[in-house]
């Protein structure tokens, strides 16, 4: 009797976006199916995985998170992702479903494609490629161009690019989607989110299924499921980078096939006790501001506390949370990852972070 595949879910979205927040929600509803996560941070310090170790959820130990903290996967899936699945399909008690989260600044189609290894395309199938949208970012511009001023400039100077790679890369993530969760929409009136959904749909030709969600719940049953088989169409989800090279092959023009993220650079901040978190949230906002932060989270030391308090921010809004008490053994520090584009000055950044606590 052949066996059915096992259903891996893809869950892509920009720094901050709730991925963690989603798949948080689904483990506490997924209806007792066994599930296998692969969590890939960008940069050193795994909160992600951290967060979602802390949900107790009885059919996601401990034992099925699986962190990837040494690379974007997007860059890493000959060196890191396929071996981390061969290790998994190689368990005696295998996973009902597998959920990667990836990189907030990862290509999920590197990813998809890496499903047709051989090893790998025999066993598991691509359920869906998810896609989170912040949609308070969406609308407050930080994905949005100015078209007319750009045709303008274009028009001027064919020379011009004005694709930033963060844009880019939104659109990517956009464009690989079976399913896009447009999130947070409680900080949005009807208005806004119409604004959202139009923006989001004019980056995209494929037209994939759009749902609304407020702090990451989105039932289980939406997410999981699909069955998109989505590595058997990834031709049609080419990414910026794919269709560069593309055009240059057909010129004849040399090209590197290397994908990095020279754009993007993090670094952890380690700082000791933060006897009043919420002056330091407040004092933080103008850092954030000054020196384009993208996303900032981590964890600190509250004197007095049991537990540890979780600090997410993207842009300049930042949220706060007591997750878990320490653990005895666990050492309390406040350690915080912080990323930003790669033209900011670090020591100025380090240095103002530190001022703020």
């Amino acid at each position: 009797m052949l066996q059915s595949k096992i259903p891996a879910t893809v869950i892509t979205g920009f720094l901050g976006a709730g991925k963690t927040t989603i798949i948080r929600n689904m483990l506490m509803n997924a209806g007792g199916k066994k599930i296998a996560l692969i969590i890939n941070e960008f940069g050193d310090l795994g909160v992600d995985g951290d967060v979602l170790k802390g949900c107790g959820a009885d059919n996601c130990t401990e034992d099925d998170i699986i962190e990837l903290t040494n690379g974007c996967i997007c860059c890493t899936v000959a060196d890191d992702f396929i071996p981390t699945m061969q290790k998994l399909l190689e368990r005696g008690v295998l996973p009902d479903h597998i959920v990667i989260e990836t990189s907030g600044l990862a290509l999920p189609q590197p990813l998809v494609t890496a499903f047709n290894w051989p090893d790998i395309r025999t066993r598991v199938t691509v359920d869906g490629v998810i896609t989170v949208v912040d949609s308070a970012a969406v609308a407050a511009g930080r994905f949005a161009d100015d078209h007319d001023k750009v045709a303008t400039q274009r028009a001027e100077d064919d020379s011009l690019d004005h694709d930033s790679p963060i844009e880019e890369l939104f659109e990517d993530q956009l464009t690989c989607a079976d399913l896009i969760v447009l999130n947070k929409t409680d900080l949005l009136d009807a208005a806004g989110i119409a604004a959202v959904r139009a923006e989001v749909s004019a980056r995209v030709k494929r037209k994939p299924t759009m749902v609304e969600a407020r702090n990451g719940e989105v039932p289980s049953m939406v997410l999981l499921g699909l069955g998109a088989g989505s590595e058997d169409d990834i031709d049609n989800r080419k990414s910026h980078h794919e269709l560069e090279h593309e055009a240059l092959h057909d010129s004849g023009e040399a090209h590197d096939h290397h994908h990095d993220h020279d754009e993007f650079e993090s670094f952890v901040l380690k700082l000791g006790s933060i006897a009043d978190p919420a002056a330091f949230v407040d004092r933080l906002v103008p850092v954030i501001e000054t020196h384009d932060i993208l996303r900032l989270k981590g964890f600190i030391d509250v004197p007095g506390k049991p537990m540890r308090l979780v600090i997410q921010a993207v842009g300049s809004r930042i949220d706060t949370y007591f997750d878990r008490p320490w653990t005895s053994g666990e050492k309390r520090e406040t350690r915080l990852v912080v990323i930003g584009l790669h033209d900011w000055d670090f020591a100025a950044v380090v240095e103002a972070v530190e001022k703020a606590v």
